[in-house]
């Protein structure tokens, strides 16, 4: 497949990805600027028409120059803000470094763990994403290209102030699908936080058409493991859709924010503070204290699903959603 125009022709390479069933969207791609393979996926960085240079893992958008910052300041500064001293921090996967980026962003941070399974995706974001360089060669990286499970199990129990779950969606046959199981948030997760430890993790598509597909479910399972869990959510443009995330406190974390004026999100001065404190005054990209509350604020329709879910995420009952992309002429 190449991306140059025949001579007289008006063919274009567009790439296309399944959203449900009977729903698909496309956008053009303007040049293939590097490509690379795996034992587990293929890895592409091509520039798009409508959102820059985009990482595509076995042709599946997974971020986007132009909103990336929305997903990753979304998956980590929540958490970490939450959190008075964050010093160890735990990443599940995170390849292309950006959430790597975002947690080092902090200057609380000692050390943070950052472990993927890909070697191939990681030195291929490493060489191509340099806004993510920095992050990956900071002196508080321990960098670990293994299975996040197995190395989180390894780790003493209450190791951890943040664990950020930045994992594959759980596509059918995808190898990610165990990290969000009540079995993994149960019995690894939660033993290797600290007692005022927070759990963040992405958890899918939470629009109005599609948060019934796997978002809910995370949620509810969730719940059965956490003191408190809160839901939230924000519009990702090279997505196609809303995303959500969920915030996990335990019960020390809980009663810290409770202490600090929190229920238990803390009010939009505190955090305003928060920010120009931990990040200078020019804050961050997409996050502010009212924005912070707005993304937590989900419509009526996703707080009765939410309300209304029953089911339970496990290693005998998952859930998936699509993940399938392809690059096609036209």
């Amino acid at each position: 497949m190449t991306d140059q125009h025949e001579p007289g022709s008006s063919k274009r390479l567009w790439l296309e990805e399944t959203l449900q069933d009977d729903l698909k969207w496309c956008f053009s791609v303007k040049s293939i600027l590097h490509t690379g393979k795996s034992k587990f996926q293929d890895v592409e960085l091509v520039e798009t028409g409508p959102f820059g240079k985009v990482l595509l893992l076995d042709g599946k958008l997974q971020s986007a120059e132009s909103d990336e910052k929305v997903y990753h300041e979304c998956l980590v500064q929540l958490a970490m803000l939450h959190h008075p001293s964050p010093k160890q921090v735990y990443i599940c996967g995170g390849g292309e470094g950006a959430t790597l980026r975002e947690v080092l962003r902090n200057k609380v941070v000692e050390k943070c763990v950052m472990v993927d399974i890909d070697q191939v995706v990681v030195d291929f974001c490493k060489a191509h994403l340099t806004d993510n360089t920095d992050a990956f060669n900071d002196k508080r990286t321990d960098l670990i290209v293994d299975d996040a499970r197995a190395i989180l199990e390894k780790a003493p129990d209450a190791s951890f102030d943040i664990i950020v779950g930045d994992l594959a969606d759980p596509v059918y046959g995808g190898p990610c699908y165990q990290l969000y199981t009540q079995e993994f948030y149960e019995n690894v997760v939660k033993r290797k936080l600290k007692p005022d430890g927070i759990f963040v993790t992405q958890s899918g598509p939470c629009g109005h058409l599609s948060h019934t597909e796997v978002y809910t479910t995370i949620h509810n399972t969730l719940r059965t493991v956490f003191a408190k869990v809160v839901p939230y959510a924000a519009h990702v443009p090279s997505f196609a859709d809303t995303w959500g995330w969920q915030l996990c406190f335990t019960e020390g974390a809980l009663a810290a924010a409770k202490a600090n004026g929190g229920d238990p999100l803390l009010t939009q001065d505190k955090l305003d503070a928060l920010i120009a404190e931990r990040f200078g005054p020019d804050g961050l990209s997409f996050l502010d204290g009212r924005t912070i509350h707005g993304v937590a604020s989900l419509n009526k329709g996703v707080r009765k699903s939410l309300e209304n879910e029953t089911a339970i995420y496990t290693v005998d009952n998952p859930v998936f959603i699509h993940g399938s992309g392809i690059k096609t002429l036209v």
